[in-house]
């Protein structure tokens, strides 16, 4: 810790501590302060006279550096930053580089990395191993697993011993979600970080500056000289050399690191996190990994919001299905206790609430675990201050509404909207309280000290310090407050065309209309017995064909297969009865549907690995028959081969290309090996259905693991 003999800031926060006007660097490298119209040295810092020139100050840049300098228009703002190459010294060489700082250019110089580009074997290194580490992450399956990878791939880049994937969340704490470390280090995996760990200022210059090395937290600053008390301090916020918070410093040794380097996660200007690296011992990154860096970390960046995008995308296709579902059960209710009555369940579950209430006037309806009348229209009364049709949504209620502190049990989490009918009527969703232990990396409340005019010392313990936090429920996403809204206005259309429907059908009732609607159901009931009889035949055929495989001790797990099997034909069926059409089929929904039923019949544990990527493919119902089977024995496949026997990673996801659709299936698994394909049931099977399709499947390295591609056409070629 540091006391007050000890060279620190004098400050009472750690957001006001001024870390880009430091007024040194760290000694690994020099700094050359420069006037930018005569390019004459001004200032500088470090051991110059000994590494670069006896005589510097006062002397014409190119000059010293050996070599042509243009700033006139390489450097176009504040920030920008010119590569000049590598500069000679008196015994070493320097990789230096160029930027504009206020109304000066600041050329900072550290010592060059090894010749011939060092691990990365100089530019077509770095770009080959940029292009893997880029396939590499393309390649994950979700969030969780691209983090894991990334913290791999960057402690493999910089050779440091751990390496932290760590995420900021919505009130400023952040959280370590992957790691990679060597032996005998200590783990932060899933360690929460208070705020104030990061202050503001320093998160600002994280998006400014997007890497940051300490080579060795022991340093002694090496101060800008010569100093003048008439110059304004000189702002360092760019500069890779910049002098560290002596706080921060400290922060790191008392966390054991000698080395650090922080790489910044930024998506749209917002810090989205960081990649910590710590090493245990001093260790320097040279220029061009620290380019490398950059560029993966921006690689990265894409990848998340990828992932991020496509997760949310997926949310609102469920939502807008759950939607569709819950408008087409509206019926010509005259009350509000009767017009709930039938969907008020269905707006519950769609949202995943632990209860549901409604209120109009004096009228109030609720289901599910909700709150007692009183505190119902009380929270009514506090939605209904926003503007209509637009939902609210909080996790923490009693924090931004004090009175629901006694009823946080029920309703902790509130997502309200109010909708604009002749006496509004106000819709009410309510998630139970959920008591969350949080482990932090030491205790996150840091006493203030009564002195006001006290020196800053940062946190000396990093021991598991466990909290359990009370008043909040499951997090409301985006998509469901969304959907909230977006179903508020469609109720409203769905009843206003109701109510001229139900004016057109007491003046419009005709015996064509009649007659219309007894072909129709003839149709379907002829339409629905055709296809359950095709659909017996095809069971048929397989039960068949299983039987000839199984013999001895193996008939139990063929006849496992075969019930899979035929769980796929059933679903298609039970489908053709549920929905309005019989002819096509949602093949994304449908294929989401059996992969549930196939869990159910498979080891507990694969629904927290599995990962769908399902787009919305209309099909024959014929062609979805086919496609479901071909699922299931992919997936009979990774659970019998990719993990022996366990659960693991797997990602299933549909496409449509024009007028043909994709499915690939794969896993993380032991892959292919020594296995030749093509031999068992299961793959014969598997060609005579793609055949059926007039489709393909190709089986692929997912290095690691196994992935089958089938293509085939949406309509089935005439």
């Amino acid at each position: 810790m540091f006391n007050k003999t000890v060279a620190a800031p004098d400050l009472t926060m750690c957001d006001r501590e001024p870390i880009h006007i430091p007024g040194a660097i760290q000694p690994h490298g020099l700094l050359l302060v420069v006037d930018p119209a005569t390019l004459i040295i001004e200032a500088g810092a470090g051991d110059i006279e000994t590494r670069l020139a006896p005589e510097w100050v006062g002397q014409w840049l190119p000059a010293l550096l050996g070599q042509e300098v243009d700033a006139s228009d390489r450097l176009e703002a504040i920030g920008d930053s010119v590569i000049l190459g590598r500069v000679n010294g008196t015994s070493e060489r320097f990789d230096a580089a160029m930027h504009r700082s206020q109304e000066k250019l600041l050329v900072e110089l550290e010592p060059a990395g090894e010749p011939g580009g060092g691990p990365l074997g100089g530019p077509l290194g770095v770009l080959a191993m940029i292009e893997k580490a880029s396939h590499r992450f393309e390649r994950t399956i979700g969030l969780d697993d691209l983090c894991r990878e990334a913290a791999q791939i960057f402690r493999q880049l910089t050779g440091y011993d751990r390496v932290m994937i760590y995420r900021f969340l919505d009130d400023d704490a952040g959280v370590v979600i992957a790691e990679s470390s060597a032996e005998g280090v200590d783990s932060f995996m899933n360690y929460h970080f208070p705020a104030a760990d990061i202050p503001r200022q320093a998160r600002e210059l994280y998006v400014r500056n997007r890497i940051r090395v300490i080579p060795d937290v022991g340093y002694v600053p090496a101060p800008i000289r010569p100093g003048r008390a008439d110059r304004p301090p000189l702002d360092l916020s760019d500069a890779s050399l910049r002098s560290v918070s002596p706080i921060h410093l400290q922060y790191l040794r008392n966390m054991n690191v000698a080395a650090s380097a922080s790489i910044s996660i930024v998506q749209d200007g917002i810090l989205w996190g960081l990649i910590a690296c710590h090493n245990r011992t001093p260790r320097r990154l040279s220029l061009p990994v620290r380019v490398s860096c950059r560029a993966l970390a921006s690689n990265l960046s894409r990848q998340i919001r990828a992932k991020d995008e496509a997760l949310l995308y997926r949310e609102r296709i469920r939502h807008r299905s759950n939607e569709d579902a819950v408008c087409a059960k509206l019926g010509r209710d005259t009350s509000l206790s009767d017009f709930f009555q039938r969907i008020g369940t269905d707006l519950r579950t769609m949202l995943n609430a632990d209860g549901f209430a409604a209120i109009q006037g004096r009228d109030l309806y609720k289901t599910g675990h909700c709150p007692d009348d009183e505190a119902i229209r009380e929270l009514g009364a506090f939605v209904r201050k926003g503007p209509a049709q637009i939902p609210i949504s909080t996790a923490r209620l009693s924090e931004e509404f004090a009175p629901a502190a006694r009823y946080r049990a029920e309703a902790s989490g509130l997502l309200g909207v109010t909708m604009s009918t002749e006496i509004p009527t106000i819709l009410l969703w309510f998630r139970a309280e959920k008591l969350e232990v949080v482990n932090w990396a030491g205790n996150p409340h840091k006493d203030v000290a009564a002195d006001p005019t006290a020196v800053l010392t940062p946190r000396s313990s990093f021991e598991d310090w466990v909290e359990t936090v009370r008043g909040r429920s499951r997090s409301w996403s985006l998509a469901e407050t969304e959907s909230a809204g977006r179903l508020v206005r469609r109720l409203l259309e769905e009843r206003a065309n109701q109510r001229v429907r139900l004016l057109n059908e007491e003046l419009a009732v005709t015996n064509r209309e009649n007659e219309a609607l007894l072909r129709q159901k003839d149709f379907l009931l002829k339409e629905v017995n055709h296809r359950v009889q095709n659909s017996l035949q095809l069971v048929m055929t397989f039960l068949r064909m299983q039987s000839k495989e199984a013999a001895g001790s193996d008939a139990v797990a063929h006849l496992a297969e075969a019930q899979r099997r035929i769980g796929a034909v059933a679903l298609v069926h039970r489908r053709l009865y549920s929905d309005s059409s019989v002819e096509v089929v949602d093949l994304g929904r449908y294929l989401e549907e059996l992969v549930e039923e196939l869990l159910s019949s498979l080891e507990e544990g694969w629904r927290e690995h599995l990962q769908l990527e399902l787009a919305p493919v209309l099909v024959s119902a014929d062609r979805a028959v086919n496609v479901g089977l071909i699922v299931t024995e992919l997936v009979i496949n990774v659970n019998k081969y990719a993990y022996g026997g366990r659960p693991g990673p797997l990602s299933i996801s549909l496409e449509q290309h024009h007028n043909r659709f994709r499915i690939i299936v794969a896993d993380r698994g032991v892959g292919k090996g020594e296995k030749t394909l093509g031999t068992g049931f299961g793959s014969r099977m598997l060609r005579a259905i793609a055949s059926q399709l007039v489709g393909t499947i190709d089986y692929t390295d997912n290095m690691p693991g196994f992935r089958a591609v089938v293509s085939a056409p949406v309509e089935t070629p005439r």
